[in-house]
């Protein structure tokens, strides 16, 4: 199984008073929900400074450039979704405990009227090929997302639910995939059809391998 050290990507260098961490924990989920609305490129700094209430002077405080904002937008992202899957994401060790991830995954676009699609993957779609250290922000984000369907995988073959050539880093890459294109389908369709569509089918693939 594949292992990744958690990556550091906007963290300040320097100890922050608690004042400190509120106002800068502010900036980047004041430029999280505008680049979840608007996108990155149409996110600029000044409107985060709106947003967040803070003087340009306090923003570069805490971050010196849009990217290095940017980079603690995505691992902000990255900690609320994964969240916004628990516990289901953490307990993924039978037929039944995918079935309701799928089903938390569906309502919560349901919630959101499809609107939005997926809080890391439409940030790569804009930045992954022009950001080098964002792009690995955002190969880590994802792997923190693989894995624990990867652990919940082996463990159901380990458990001799699946047979023993499953092979478990396939089927969880497959099921993230299924996640990703059904995102990008629902928010462009505004029914969370797609999102159900391939889901169901990956996880069809996940029973094909029932031991």
């Amino acid at each position: 199984m594949r292992t990744t050290a958690a990556r550091e990507p906007a963290a300040p260098t320097r100890r922050l008073t608690a004042k400190g961490e509120a106002t800068r924990a502010r900036i980047v989920e004041a430029a999280s929900e505008l680049v979840f609305l608007h996108g990155v490129a149409r996110t600029g700094v000044e409107d985060v400074q709106r947003k967040a209430g803070v003087s340009a002077s306090q923003l570069y405080h805490y971050f010196g450039d849009k990217q290095t904002l940017m980079r603690a937008v995505i691992a902000r992202q990255t900690t609320e979704v994964l969240a916004a899957q628990r516990p289901e994401l953490d307990a993924l060790e039978s037929f039944e405990a995918l079935d309701r991830w799928r089903d938390r995954l569906v309502t919560l676009q349901r919630a959101r009227h499809c609107v939005g699609g997926c809080p890391i993957g439409s940030i790569a779609a804009e930045i992954a090929d022009e950001d080098a250290e964002a792009r690995a922000d955002l190969v880590d984000g994802f792997e923190q997302w693989e894995a624990p369907l990867r652990t919940g995988l082996a463990t159901m073959r380990e458990r001799g639910i699946l047979r023993a050539d499953a092979d478990t880093d396939r089927l969880a890459l497959a099921l993230l995939a299924a996640v990703q294109g059904g995102l990008v389908l629902t928010q462009t369709r505004r029914t969370t059809v797609p999102l159900e569509t391939a889901l169901d089918a990956s996880l069809e693939l996940v029973r094909s391998y029932r031991a």
